[in-house]
């Protein structure tokens, strides 16, 4: 047997010799014997969040990282326990699991003895390795939410007014005039109640419709704005937990709420933008806490007709149209114990929807940006700031002025030529707006809205002779909290400027839905969700956004199967008949968004949940197809036409639809399979194979190896989805190559086709072709849109001035740049990445490149600097990766320690790599 040190002097020897499997050689840097961390148990998540308030379901399930600074590490074994205490006393206990031989660390669901809702439990986790260490987590929170009805016990909804029901319209058309009923007052409320004893538990459970802001003592229970998220409120609405037990005081506390409309009430106020009509209702509130003493008794609060409600200072709540605060309406201390509200009246009892409890991320003020420039105007009456970002937000303000002074604030992406702002194509007119109640300086920003813009105007607007003053102005980006999980930075400035010009989009259209535009629309178009995903999970921890989204879809299909464009469906454009409702590219979202990240984040629920919905669009889709061709929809949306960009103009109506129906079948048959649905999966089959020979009889045209017109969407989609036939494909593929080659390398694909575009270019080894229609900026894509002044991504390849610009809808190159160049892909056959490959692309125009992001087994990271001929790779605890290198000699200072070697051909080597941290040089 050898000992460690003849290993070491053997492996000295190699390295002098320079000769490893044919003039290969691979040293790997290990950590030093002494001072080695042992395994950890990190990132202990409950139903996928850290320490949850308001988990939706009694069965819970649990996900775990590792963390180990050695190499090959593999979890062996777990013990889970869940316990009402954190003593995790035995009688406490409510499941062991015992140590159960197993590497799975995610998506274990509960097993143990029946938990109740509005309860908080503990858990902790036990694991094992194959290095023999053993690990405990710390411990965790979570707290069962209200699940029916009956959990609320007397709370009831409440109001200051009701909407007729003749009024209530959840629905509307786009196309129907606008309504121009009463004008409803926003409403606060608030209610005051005795604390006489010391509180060792308070939990609050609050919906507000809809949005709300919630104060104790005239302080806010916390940092969110939009509070709730959108939901599709003739369905349910969510409410949010919170853990108030150091907000009390003792004797007299006052509970309050501010109350906006959001998309509960789009109020038809002439002299304001309003995109659509949709009434769900008036604004209104419900309420439970319970505080329970440290004597063991409990008070419950519940929201009922005892409480009072006033009309509020915010005069107009508008997701379209704006915000107006008149601060003359209410003093300051309105919601503190002190202040006397004997002469507003009793709240009235209404009804409401469903609840359910929020389980994304709240949206929050995520970023601040200072003026980069101003201009004024008017003698300092008007100034026009410039933040030097287009982004989502509001306006957060400083100003001094008198009683009855006016400042109003119109935000806008861009500017009109004699510099004042313009909102003619992202939604007008919309502004914010204060009154001043008394001489002084005060702060404020607006509550229950938000715009996209990079420029403010402000209207000073004096009751008196004094002038207003601006003292501080800032742009608020606003967008859901969820975690940036991912990041990218190269040694190429314009794919860098390119990389953070779709991160913007995509952080500007993040809310509680994923947007198309954060003005003018707000709309959870569903294309984006699908063709975008893995842009997005590259960067963001989306796993619960894009449960919802899947949750939107299924509250949003309508009776005969129809998925619509949109979800939450809040319009029903009838533009065009229902070429905006019903789009399989856009519908498909049901199908393809639950695949994806079911195989991103290794978790089945995204299958069995919308497996319903899945099959009933499915049979939807084959009710509208002729001879199992489908033509109806937007086809390839925003493609590079002669006209102005729209509906699909260079490929043949019926390719994109068609194509995608029959990606969704080819999906639906693993989905079946892996859900044990064997009969469904043989008719998904059967049909799968009538749609191939009917669209390639439809559309292929053999002697030109082409299909339809031959553009560049055409050909990639059928390619991409495995429409051509295997004896076709090479040929298909040249011609798609040679297309794009005669056209100089520009781009013409969509909205729809790009990402295919890219898919098959990368799949197929043309990197090269995908790097030479992107890296360049003197022809409408990417780099054209920075050099005309972009700040975030636009919504045409021309970043054209009469649409929007700050749209995520075509930013599919962020993905090869997590893939590509960066060369992180999960393997075919993993899920949660579990095993995944390291190949990047590019290496002889693309020096330096380094990536990461955290899957859900833990960190990866990726850092090639061939400047310096050195990579540094990091794999997570209980996964493997396949690294893939140029053929060469590589080794590295230090110990050293050998690697599998799994392929070497003419031009690289293959090395399967366990968990670790390594340096490797060339």
């Amino acid at each position: 047997m050898n000992t460690v040190g003849e290993k070491r002097k053997r492996m000295k020897n190699i390295v002098k010799q320079g000769i490893v499997l044919g003039s290969i050689f691979l040293l790997l840097l290990a950590m030093p014997l002494v001072g080695m961390a042992k395994l950890s148990v990190t990132r202990v998540l409950i139903e996928g969040r850290e320490n949850p308030l308001g988990i939706n379901t009694l069965k819970p399930s649990f996900s775990w990282q590792l963390h180990s600074d050695k190499f090959d590490v593999q979890q062996q074994a777990y013990r889970i326990e869940v316990s009402k205490s954190t003593r995790f006393a035995k009688q406490d206990l409510l499941w062991d699991s015992q140590w159960v031989a197993a590497e799975q660390s995610l998506n274990l669901l509960y097993q143990g003895n029946p938990l109740a809702t509005g309860t908080s439990y503990y858990i902790r986790i036990h694991v094992r390795d194959n290095k023999k260490e053993t690990a405990t987590s710390a411990v965790q929170r979570f707290h069962t939410g209200l699940l029916q009805a009956q959990d609320w016990g007397n709370a009831r909804w409440i109001a200051k007014d009701i909407l007729p029901d003749s009024l209530v319209n959840p629905l509307p058309l786009s196309s129907s005039k606008l309504r121009l009923d009463k004008s409803y007052d926003l409403p606060v409320f608030r209610k005051s109640v005795q604390v006489k004893k010391k509180i060792s538990s308070s939990i609050a459970y609050v919906a507000g419709l809809g949005h709300y802001e919630l104060l104790l003592n005239g302080k806010r229970v916390d940092d969110a704005v939009l509070q709730p998220g959108w939901t599709k409120y003739d369905k349910e609405a969510y409410y949010v937990v919170y853990d108030l037990t150091q907000a009390w005081q003792q004797g007299k506390n006052t509970i309050a709420a501010l109350l906006g409309n959001g998309f509960y009430y789009i109020p038809p106020i002439k002299g304001r933008f309003q995109k659509h009509k949709v009434a769900f209702g008036l604004p209104k509130l419900k309420l439970k806490i319970v505080n329970i003493y440290t004597d063991g008794t409990q008070e419950i609060i519940v929201s009922d007709a005892g409480w009072k409600t006033h009309r509020s200072p915010i005069t107009f709540s508008s997701m379209y149209g704006g915000e107006d605060y008149d601060a003359r309406i209410l003093p300051d201390h309105w919601s503190a114990p002190v202040y006397d509200d004997r002469n507003w009246q009793q709240a009235r009892i209404t009804d409401g929807p469903h609840l359910r409890a929020q389980d994304i991320d709240p949206v929050k003020i995520m970023q601040r940006f200072a003026p980069v420039e101003l201009q004024q105007a008017d003698g300092g009456k008007r100034i026009t700031y410039d933040f030097g970002q287009n982004a989502s937000g509001i306006v957060t303000m400083q100003m001094t002025g008198q009683a009855g002074d006016t400042v109003r604030v119109y935000p806008a992406e861009l500017l009109t030529a004699d510099g004042r702002p313009s909102q003619k194509h992202s939604g007008s007119p919309y502004y914010y707006q204060y009154i001043f109640a008394k001489d002084g300086t005060v702060s404020w920003q607006p509550r229950f809205t938000y715009y996209g813009f990079r420029y403010a105007e402000v209207q000073l607007h004096p009751a008196g002779s004094k002038a207003v003053r601006m003292d501080a102005i800032q742009l608020a980006h606003i967008r859901n909290s969820t975690a940036q999980v991912g990041s990218f930075q190269s040694s190429d400035t314009l794919f860098n400027q390119i990389h953070g010009l779709i991160n913007w989009a995509i952080k500007s259209n993040m809310v509680s839905v994923f947007t198309d535009c954060p003005h003018r629309e707000k709309l959870g178009w569903l294309e984006q969700l699908h063709l975008m995903g893995p842009s997005v999970q590259f960067n963001f921890d989306a796993e619960r956004l894009f449960a919802k989204s899947l949750r939107d879809m299924r509250q949003s299909q309508t009776n005969d199967g129809l998925v619509p464009e949109i979800a939450p469906e809040y319009v029903q454009f009838d533009w065009g008949g229902d070429m905006f409702r019903d789009s399989p590219e856009w519908g498909s979202s049901s199908i393809i968004l639950g695949w994806y990240a079911y195989r991103w984040y290794g978790n089945k629920s995204f299958l069995a949940d919308n497996y319903a919905m899945m099959t009933r669009y499915i049979d939807y889709l084959g009710t509208k197809a002729k001879g199992h061709i489908l033509t109806q929809g937007l086809g390839d949306w925003y493609d590079l036409g002669p006209e102005r960009p729209g509906v699909s103009q260079l490929t043949t109506p019926g390719i994109t639809a068609t194509a995608i129906y029959y990606y969704d079948l080819k999906l639906m048959v693993d989905i079946a399979m892996l859900l044990g649905q064997k009969e469904d999966a043989e008719k998904f089959e059967t049909l799968r194979q009538a749609v191939f020979s009917a669209f390639n009889q439809q559309f292929y045209r053999p002697q030109e190896h082409s299909y339809g017109s031959g553009s560049q969407t055409a050909l990639a989609m059928p390619l991409y989805v495995g429409l051509v036939p295997q004896e076709a494909q090479q040929a298909v593929f040249e011609k798609l190559t040679t297309t794009v080659c005669q056209n100089d390398t520009a781009l013409t694909a969509g909205d729809i086709g790009h990402r295919y575009l890219l898919q098959v270019l990368h799949s197929n080894n043309r990197d090269d072709l995908i790097y030479a229609m992107h890296h360049r900026d003197d022809r409408p894509g990417y780099g054209y849109q920075l050099r005309k002044g972009a700040t975030a991504l636009t919504e045409s390849w021309a970043g054209l001035p009469n649409v929007s610009n700050n749209h995520f809808m075509l930013g599919h190159l962020m993905e090869w740049f997590h893939t590509g160049l960066g060369g992180i892909q999960q393997d075919a056959a993993s899920t949660a990445f579990k095993h995944f490959r390291i190949e990047p692309k590019m290496l002889d125009a693309l020096k330096d490149c380094e990536i990461s992001f955290r899957s859900p087994y833990g960190k990866i990271y990726f850092n090639r600097e061939q400047s310096k001929g050195n990579y540094q790779v990091e794999i997570p605890v209980n996964s493997q990766c396949t690294l893939v290198l140029p053929k060469g000699t590589y080794q590295v200072n230090g110990r050293a320690m050998e690697v599998q070697t799994v392929n070497v051909n003419e031009d690289h080597v293959e090395f399967k790599l366990g968990s670790g941290k390594y340096t490797i040089t060339q």
